[in-house]
């Protein structure tokens, strides 16, 4: 995935390739001259020149009726049908022994105070200590910054609109009491909400948070691994000298996400080298009249990202224009705080990498494939990556080696559904090859650069 050279390697034996005819003729011979030299001196020289010329045939006839033999049960091997279909996705796939590490049963949840907006009437709602209970908030000491925090906390960027509700206009759905700011803090939702029976002023906070992470209800190809358009309206392509190469992700009309080793090699004198396409499924219909790029302002990856192994491998662009925004480009969410997904979680992956691992078939239009998250524990184990994924990373695929980002699709998103909005868990990063068994994807762990995000577009 990554582009590094030593990421991707395809590897051949060229032992294995040559010419079987050739390898048994010559042992034909090696026995002849055997057989020759034995019984020179034990008969006449006609008589045993006639001799082993017969032995000498029997011999090169029983060697060519094996090899033939040899080549019937391989062809009849190899032509056998599968007992079952193999899924067709973005990668590649072959037999092998796969890891048998027993998954954790359960992932604890960190978290103590847990936040949603009610879908009926955008009041902030809130657990403590997670108990069976949603509490509404009161307006007591609330402001936009606390709004902007929650709203941060959620996945959303920033807040959008807040205001305070008559609990006489709310009926009678609260009766088990209030969420009531104690302490007002400027970084951080940590011991700062008590329970009440009632609120001084007789109002709870309504939220509406910067919206993301949905899509327009297009059909999609049955059965297909295409992608339609709009399906994904977060992915951009993004094009350097005029061509493909990496993926991002739309996180704000200004802002996209990428990984730190599609742009890290690129300083500022080869800004203006950077296009981003949005809105697309096509790269034919990138240079269109009504697909215009979008000129690059400028390029921010992580100052801890290394290359050597991958890890902080996310990076940030920031277009000169905002998108506008529309069924076919949207913003995808970011992933909550503290929230790790438990392992077999359904998630996607979109790009227009290669194919197969062998860097030749690159696609035109946009492909995406389903790929479960895989525990950073059975990753790291011996049998897959022995230990190289760091808190900041996540895996995701098959261990059989199904389906698999690859080269070319780099920077683009992995996206998990969470209830109504899609989330950007991880930013497509590395992985040994393409597709091969016990070497799923690895992803970067967008949760934890939240804050980083959150600082680098307030400061630019």
């Amino acid at each position: 995935m990554s582009l590094d050279g030593d990421t991707l390697s395809v590897i051949e034996n060229p032992a294995a390739v040559s010419h079987p005819f050739h390898s048994e003729t010559a042992a034909g011979v090696a026995a002849t001259k055997g057989v020759q030299g034995f019984l020179k001196g034990t008969h006449s020289k006609s008589h045993a020149y006639r001799l082993v010329r017969l032995l000498a045939a029997v011999c090169a006839l029983g060697l060519l009726g094996g090899l033939a033999v040899g080549v019937w049960f391989l062809v009849k091997l190899l032509l056998r049908p599968s007992s079952s279909q193999t899924p067709v996705g973005i990668g590649d796939t072959k037999e092998t022994s796969f890891c048998n590490v027993t998954e954790d049963v359960s992932i604890s949840d960190p978290r103590k105070v847990f936040y949603r907006i009610s879908s009926e009437n955008s009041l902030l709602e809130i657990q403590l200590e997670k108990p069976h209970t949603w509490l509404p908030v009161c307006s007591e000491k609330w402001n936009s910054s606390l709004g902007t925090l929650v709203c941060r906390q959620l996945g959303y960027l920033r807040l959008t609109k807040h205001k305070g509700v008559n609990l006489t206009d709310v009926g009678p759905n609260y009766t088990d009491g209030f969420v009531q700011i104690a302490s007002v803090q400027k970084s951080s939702l940590e011991n700062m909400w008590q329970v009440r029976e009632s609120c001084i002023t007789g109002k709870v906070i309504a939220l509406q948070c910067f919206e993301c992470g949905t899509r327009a209800k297009l059909p999609r190809i049955i059965g297909g691994v295409e992608a339609t358009l709009g399906r994904w309206p977060w992915q951009v392509s993004l094009y350097y000298s005029n061509r493909h190469n990496c993926g991002g992700s739309i996180i704000t009309s200004q802002w996209i996400v990428t990984a730190a080793h599609c742009v890290h090699n690129y300083r500022l004198p080869q800004i203006s080298s950077w296009m981003v396409y949005a809105g697309i499924v096509t790269r034919g219909s990138a240079k269109t009249v009504q697909h215009a790029g979008y000129a690059v302002e400028k390029i921010i990856y992580n100052k801890n990202y290394n290359h050597r192994s991958h890890d902080s491998d996310i990076a940030l662009m920031k277009l000169q224009k905002p998108l506008n925004f529309s069924d076919t480009i949207r913003p995808i969410c970011l992933p909550q705080y503290d929230y790790d997904l438990p392992s077999g979680t359904q998630c996607w992956i979109s790009g227009w990498g290669y194919t197969q691992p062998d860097g030749v078939h690159s696609p035109d239009t946009l492909k995406e494939a389903p790929v479960p998250i895989i525990s950073t524990k059975v990753c790291n184990s011996s049998c897959m990556y022995n230990g190289e994924i760091t808190p900041r990373m996540l895996c995701a695929g098959y261990t059989e080696g199904k389906v698999d980002a690859c080269q070319g699709d780099s920077g683009g998103p992995l996206v998990c559904q969470d209830e109504n909005v899609w989330r950007l868990v991880g930013v497509v990063s590395w992985g040994t090859g393409c597709a091969e068994p016990n070497h799923p994807g690895v992803y970067t762990k967008v949760a934890e650069f939240l804050g980083w995000i959150y600082e680098i577009i307030e400061d630019h």
